[in-house]
């Protein structure tokens, strides 16, 4: 847990560096150039630099430990900053930048000094590479070898790690954006194409925002781990010896590497309580070793002679 939430934060502060060194260069360059699709591309990067601030807020809370008030404890809190973060790229990033390439498509007006723009631009991608090289390294320690990325990132329950990949990855977009709406924008002495760039980056962004508030809302409603390992879990409790019997486990994420199981179990014929309580010891150490992540446990007990509540145990 600990290394996992290590390398959360490298990925993090990674993007923050990234994006708050871009962000300072790239609204030199629009002061000077004029350029719209510019000074979407700075807005983009504070927004990134805000979103990357408020996700390391939501892993800070997220990590408190179980209170009176919330005993299960706080790990489902990152996915509501993670949904913050969408609000702030839908809201803020993408009305502004699509609002201004609107207004410089309404007065359009040559921007100037294209070389400092291009450099920007050509230094805002390599920070950016970085940053996404950063994330994509540790977001490919949670894909499996046979799914792809998009499945790995429907998979994943950590948005930490694919809220700063995707924003990365709208990042590379946004500055091929920009670089093609100046270069155009000076091949044909048309400034149209600079404001409809900005524009492209305004609706690209919303798109990100989209999919991150879609995957949050599904996390923050209660989504259940991946059914893979809920089905080894189930496969771990049939291979006992005791068991006869294993109805479909209950499970809910309760934060990125905290997993609620809920299993009805029907024991064979003949079991003590003494028996029923070792069974039960033996199944949660099993589901344990083979999944750290499952964090609380809840077994209700059945025998197959009255098919019916025998001992009920849980654990924390």
């Amino acid at each position: 847990m600990h290394s996992a939430m290590s390398g959360n934060r490298l990925v993090i502060w990674g993007a923050i560096a990234a994006d708050a060194a871009i962000a300072i260069a790239k609204f030199i360059a629009a002061g000077v150039s004029g350029s719209s699709s510019m000074l979407s591309e700075a807005i983009h990067s504070v927004i990134d630099t805000a979103n990357s601030c408020l996700l390391l807020v939501g892993e800070k809370r997220a990590a408190r430990p179980p209170d009176e008030d919330h005993p299960f404890g706080y790990g489902r809190e990152i996915y509501f900053w993670s949904l913050l973060v969408a609000m702030v790229i839908f809201g803020v990033g993408g009305g502004m930048s699509t609002y201004e390439g609107v207004q410089h498509l309404i007065r359009p007006q040559r921007t100037e000094h294209p070389t400092i723009s291009y450099w920007v631009l050509g230094i805002s991608m390599v920070f950016s590479i970085g940053s996404f090289v950063i994330g994509i390294r540790e977001f490919s320690r949670q894909k499996r070898d046979d799914e792809r990325w998009w499945q790995a990132f429907r998979r994943s329950k950590d948005p930490t790690v694919y809220t700063v990949v995707f924003a990365d990855a709208a990042d590379l977009i946004g500055i091929t954006l920009a670089f093609f709406g100046i270069f155009l924008e000076r091949r044909f002495d048309n400034p149209y194409f600079d404001g409809l760039a900005s524009v492209l980056i305004g609706f690209m962004m919303a798109i990100v925002a989209c999919l991150l508030a879609w995957e949050s809302r599904g996390l923050l409603v209660g989504e259940s781990a991946d059914p893979r390992s809920v089905q080894a879990m189930r496969q771990i409790a049939m291979q006992d010896p005791d068991v006869r019997r294993v109805d479909r486990p209950l499970t809910m994420q309760l934060g990125p590497h905290q997993v609620l199981l809920t299993l009805d179990i029907v024991f064979r014929e003949g079991l003590s309580a003494a028996d029923h309580a070792a069974a039960v010891d033996r199944l949660e150490k099993r589901i344990r070793e083979k999944h750290p992540d499952v964090r609380k446990i809840f077994i209700e007990a059945q025998t197959m002679e009255r098919d019916a509540p025998q001992a009920d145990r849980s654990t924390r």
